[in-house]
């Protein structure tokens, strides 16, 4: 192996395994090193996203959701079925096959574009060098013209709650139970807590969701977050708000061990709860440990993120970071898109990201997704909007798969009529505000998709409804009166 490279790569995440794969196909000698190992102490590439977040969560939230509707959500259809059976170690081994393939795809596809993938962890020095140690300790000095770090981030862990991996469990914990806990707590209403807790709930467990948060949801439009809240409660979630966690204690000894949550309710109160499991999802921290030498010149943030401009390029000369571990949302796909954009730049090219049009996701059923600025965003800022909104009982297709609960929410400027931004609640709440991010990429106003035809039956006729609605000429709804 050659000491000396082009580009560097500090993680094989979305972030790091794109920027690579796309750095070599721009013809530089690019190598990826990454630290994380399966359960055979193997190395193994895809980082938190493939190997223990977005790709496993969604393999059991696929899997729930199916049992689910086997058991209790297909009577409606004229479709009885009896005796379901649920073999949660099957339903993990499938998610554990999904990774698999898709972690050793990662391999190939690095083989095949010339990436030199080293297995270790690797530090960044002075003068763009890397010290890489290998899994099995041995340690070299790399050279690089370029060093792009991508070293993702860690769950963050809270004294009250100590994770013992037993019985207090994180998200990669959740992600192997075998067994559905009769009564489950999660610390954190977020995306991952929402997420998690839909997949046992919908298994058979009882769920309660302790937020310290008092607003549900408090990132998203608060229309959208309020309607979601109402679903989830409907579903059986029990999401308490404004409940911050003082103590957990674990108690009993072996298969009976419990654990007793010590929690402030939102009036002030004690209260406590036990539980068979407790997750703890309170949010995910920039990974920086051991990674970056005193003398490399990177500079933190206040958050500990990695500081860096709008073309993610750090203080230091030739050294650039992307994803979980830079500024903005902890998101695959902002991640993989700085990745493409940080390869080009240093060959180059001029790409840059439209950080304002990154969609957000909650794969929960029905989904949530969002593009652009809220509503309240926009009564902060003071600028004019105007608002159309689209429930989908009113959509035929929607109604004829039994998915009619949620709504597409446009807003647009009250001037220039330019899409402002998309909040939905509802089936393929996902692929759909991705039809409006490209409308706002292109600078559509809302005329511009309601003079667009919509193909019929289908659930993007939501997103036409909504934009009709924006200018008060929905035609499968009533219309506001103009003032």
């Amino acid at each position: 192996m050659s000491d000396k490279f082009d580009v560097i790569v500090i993680g094989a995440g979305p972030a790091g395994y794109v920027c690579a794969i796309r750095a070599a196909q721009l013809g530089l000698k690019t190598a990826c090193i990454e630290k994380m190992q399966n359960s055979e102490g193997k190395g193994v590439n895809g980082g938190t996203c493939l190997n223990v977040g977005c790709i496993p969560s969604k393999a059991l939230l696929d899997s729930s959701y199916k049992y689910h509707e086997v058991s209790k959500g297909l009577e409606k259809h004229g479709i009885s079925v009896k005796g379901v059976g649920l073999d949660v170690p099957a339903m993990i081994d499938r998610k554990g096959a999904i990774v698999k393939q898709l972690t050793t795809g990662i391999a190939g596809l690095f083989k095949a574009n010339g990436v030199t993938s080293l297995f270790g962890t690797g530090k960044l020095l002075a003068e763009r060098k890397v010290e890489y140690t290998s899994s099995d300790g041995e340690v070299t000095i790399l050279e690089a013209d370029n060093v792009v770090i991508a070293s993702g981030s860690s769950p963050i862990d809270i004294p009250v709650a100590p994770v013992d991996g037993e019985v207090i469990i994180n998200s990669t914990g959740a992600l192997e139970l075998q067994s559905v806990p009769a009564r489950l707590g999660v610390i954190g209403a977020g995306v991952i807590g929402l997420e998690l807790g839909s997949v046992w709930n919908r298994l058979g467990s009882e769920v309660v969701l302790l937020e310290a948060m008092e607003d549900f949801l408090s990132i998203m439009d608060q229309q959208i977050a309020k309607e979601t809240q109402k679903i989830l409660k409907k579903q059986g979630l029990d999401i308490r708000l404004g409940c911050r966690v003082t103590g957990s204690e674990i108690k009993g000894r072996g298969k009976s061990k419990k654990v007793e949550v010590t929690f402030q309710t939102a009036d002030g109160q004690e209260a406590k709860e036990t539980f068979d499991k407790l997750i703890v999802c309170v949010g995910r921290r920039p990974y920086t440990e051991n990674l970056l030498a005193p003398d490399c010149g990177v500079a933190l943030d206040e958050r500990g993120s990695i500081y860096v401009n709008e073309r993610c390029s750090t203080n230091a000369p030739g050294i650039w970071a992307v994803g979980d571990v830079v500024r903005g949302p902890m998101l695959a796909h902002k991640g993989s898109e700085e990745g493409v954009m940080v390869a080009e730049r240093i060959a180059g090219h001029k790409t840059q990201i439209n950080y304002d049009i990154i969609p957000n996701v909650i794969y929960i059923h029905p989904e949530v997704a969002s593009v652009g600025r809220n509503e309240e965003q926009l009564k902060q800022s003071g600028e004019p909007y105007k608002v159309g909104i689209f429930p989908f009982v009113a959509s035929g297709r929607a109604l004829a798969a039994d998915e009619s609960e949620g709504m597409v929410k446009i807003l647009a400027h009250a001037d220039t009529d330019r899409v402002l931004g998309c909040h939905i609640v509802g089936p393929s709440a996902a692929d759909l505000v991705q039809q409006v991010a490209i409308a706002m990429e292109f600078g559509s106003t809302a005329e511009d998709l309601a003079l667009m035809v919509f193909g019929h039956p289908t659930l993007s006729e939501a997103v036409h409804e909504a934009a009709l609605a924006v200018n008060g000429h929905a035609i499968h709804i009533p219309n506001k009166r103009k003032r």
